[in-house]
């Protein structure tokens, strides 16, 4: 079994609570949750910069003019006051991949013909992208524009000569290429579309004997699943399905998504700009920071509206923004409720010193 279709076993489970739209946003809680002790590490690591960073600039204009001199001073700062500056990134090295596991399990045909026509609050379909149709699937009928593409599911069911009983889940060798429309694709006309009996990991026996297949077909464009019969015709697997015309429209649920993720966004960049608040920084670094925290999310929010991103994935990145923003409070109060200890037990320490010296007067 592959992550996609564990995660997507996971997510199953997680919807009978209340649909997909909600076992996304539980996913999501549960794999942010799972990563706190990390997202601990990274704001306490900013908040020592932002602390050190006076001594850090004293030091970097004291030997602006060795620099080999002030990197070996640097690295004894870095050693003495226990700091690794690459402590921070380490976070967001490790969310790397599960964000890319999570994105690629909700584009996935799996995920789509499970679960692509759910709805979600003011979202109408989870696998629906901002200005592509995203067609009905399973209704005998292709919904297709000229140039769209097609890929396989990962199996098929395959009929073999004189054996009453199909062959279940026979694995496919490279779903995304695997099937082909024969000639011109001209939507409103049957399209006939092709798979090579070599694209079945089956014994050169087996191949032999292949009567028909069923097979899933998902087009990438429209995210539309129909489940064909392929039956052998020289020495290939073929099927004829009627297709209608889909003209792609804009979808203004998936964008009011977008804004959302924006403004989500943009709160989790406050919160974190609020955790830094009373911490000495230089000007010219805090109006830098402030343009990179206004920048970066109208930059990907432009972004994710040129590349065709569907709701399922937006709906994600919402949760995360909204986990994010709370992740960042709570931390922030545990991080000076850490420092006002720190600054008692120092305080009772120089009082205690100060009673000594007194008594030995």
């Amino acid at each position: 079994m592959d992550f996609t279709t564990l995660t997507i076993k996971v997510l199953k489970m997680l919807s009978l609570a209340g649909g997909y739209g909600i076992g996304i946003i539980l996913l999501t809680v549960i794999v942010r949750a799972a990563m706190w002790p990390l997202g601990v590490s990274q704001q306490r690591s900013m908040r020592t910069m932002q602390l050190l960073q006076p001594k850090m600039k004293a030091i970097q204009e004291r030997y602006k003019s060795d620099p080999q001199k002030m990197q070996q001073k640097m690295m004894e700062f870095y050693k003495e006051h226990k700091f690794n500056p690459m402590a921070g990134c380490f976070p967001l090295l490790i969310q790397m991949p599960i964000f890319i596991l999570l994105y690629s399990t909700l584009m996935s045909p799996q995920f789509i013909s499970m679960a692509g026509d759910a709805q979600f609050l003011f979202v109408k379909r989870l696998d629906a992208t901002m200005k592509t149709s995203a067609g009905v699937s399973n209704d005998g009928i292709f919904g297709v524009s000229k140039y769209d593409n097609f890929m396989t599911a990962k199996n098929a069911k395959v009929y073999l000569k004189g054996v009453e009983e199909p062959l279940e889940n026979v694995k496919i060798e490279k779903p995304n290429k695997a099937v082909e429309v024969q000639g011109e694709l001209m939507p409103g006309e049957p399209a006939d579309f092709k798979v090579s009996l070599d694209s079945l990991n089956l014994k050169f026996s087996q191949l032999d004997q292949i009567e028909k297949a069923e097979i899933a077909v998902t087009d990438v464009n429209t995210k539309e699943v129909e489940n064909l019969t392929f039956q052998r015709k020289d020495g290939l697997l073929i099927s004829t399905i009627p297709t209608k015309e889909v003209k792609a429209e804009f979808h203004w649920d998936v964008f009011a998504l977008l804004v959302l993720f924006i403004l989500t966004m943009v709160m989790s960049q406050k919160a974190m700009m609020a955790m830094n608040k009373n911490a000495n920084q230089d000007p010219a670094q805090a109006a830098m920071q402030k343009s990179m925290n206004t920048f970066m999310p109208l930059m990907l929010g432009f972004t994710f509206f040129i590349i065709p991103i569907p709701a399922g994935v937006l709906l994600y990145l919402v949760a995360s923004n909204c986990f994010q923003v709370v992740q960042t409070v709570v931390i922030n109060k545990q991080l000076e409720l850490e420092d006002a200890a720190k600054e008692a037990k120092v305080s009772d320490d120089d009082l205690a010193g100060a009673k000594q010296i007194k008594e030995k007067e």
